[in-house]
């Protein structure tokens, strides 16, 4: 397993992403590679003075960086020589595995679906974050921003996605999926999530067990929940300033202490030809190594050769 990390990526970047290296090489399995692409001078420097001397490291030199604020399309066709637009050139021709960056968002979709393309037969790619059940466990919600502006066919195809990631990647034999509405009613909602449950009830790709409610975010009803990318977006930030504020204040537990954006590294985007994981902009040297070992075990799942095999067969 070869998986490229973008060290240029980040809002502390290059710092946090050169700390993560020791955190990772400790976790990473002997045979696997990681390919640090970014500025070569910047690695080696980091690397010698840290004392680090691992034949498991493998350098691409990327002296180009794409900004947090620049263009996400514009950068990505002008700024041939930065880290991002290699490492997809990299993962395009197959010299990784897979490729996970902390920075630029945008730059990283523009990425993932026109350097490596979506998956014939998925209308939108989407990503997904893991939010913790209470009894253990995480719930996966997609969308979380890709794709704001859905129509009721894209959620219902989010459904399949949804349940192959649970499926392949987290081990959820057959998973639950639920559509993230205000009541549990098949009549609730606006005209998109309605119509989406009038396609979804008719499921026969994956496991729909109906309406879900903002509540059963962080219980057990389901193990995938399905919403628009607005929506989504909207929840998680919400979540993550809930968990801020609680922090501040002193007041996690072990439950609570779960919510850390840390632990959960960043979001696989699902639907592509390849394995991808956005990290946060402001990742630490913890989140980027979890971020890694997420991108890891989906590209070990060969999650996108599912889907590919699981769209050979859609709607039939």
């Amino acid at each position: 397993m070869r998986i490229g990390l973008d060290v240029s990526g980040g809002d502390f970047a290059p710092q946090s992403t050169l700390d993560s290296i020791p955190l990772l090489l400790h976790k990473m399995p002997e045979e696997d590679k990681l390919v640090l692409i970014g500025d070569e001078a910047q690695i080696q420097s980091y690397l010698q003075s840290a004392e680090i001397s691992d034949t498991r490291l493998e350098l691409v030199h990327a002296p180009g960086v794409i900004a947090m604020g620049d263009s996400p399309l514009k950068a990505f066709q002008q700024k041939k020589d930065s880290s991002i637009v290699i490492g997809f050139e990299w993962l395009r021709k197959g010299k990784i595995d897979g490729f996970a960056s902390a920075g630029n968002s945008g730059a990283m979709m523009v990425g993932s679906v026109y350097a490596i393309n979506t998956i014939p037969g998925v209308i939108r790619p989407s990503s997904a974050v893991m939010v913790p059940k209470l009894d253990g466990g995480n719930n996966i919600i997609m969308d979380v921003g890709t794709n704001p502006d859905a129509k009721p066919d894209v959620l219902y195809q989010y459904g399949l996605l949804g349940a192959l990631y649970a499926r392949y990647v987290l081990g959820i034999n057959d998973p639950r999926v639920g559509l993230l509405n205000i009541g549990q009613e098949e009549k609730k909602g606006n005209l998109l999530v309605q119509s989406a449950y009038l396609l979804m009830k008719e499921a026969t790709d994956y496991n729909f067990i109906g309406n879900v409610e903002g509540r059963d975010l962080f219980n057990d009803r389901a193990d995938v929940v399905i919403t628009d990318g607005f929506t989504g977006n909207v929840v998680i930030k919400q979540i993550q300033a809930m968990y801020r504020l609680m922090e501040k204040r002193g007041l996690l537990d072990d439950y609570f202490s779960r919510f850390n954006y840390e632990i959960h590294g960043g979001s696989p985007i699902i639907g592509i030809n390849g394995a991808v994981v956005i990290g946060h902009g402001i990742s630490s040297p913890i989140a980027i190594k979890n971020m890694m070992l997420l991108l890891r075990n989906v590209a070990k799942s060969g999650l996108h050769d599912q889907i590919r095999n699981a769209m050979a067969n859609y709607g039939q």
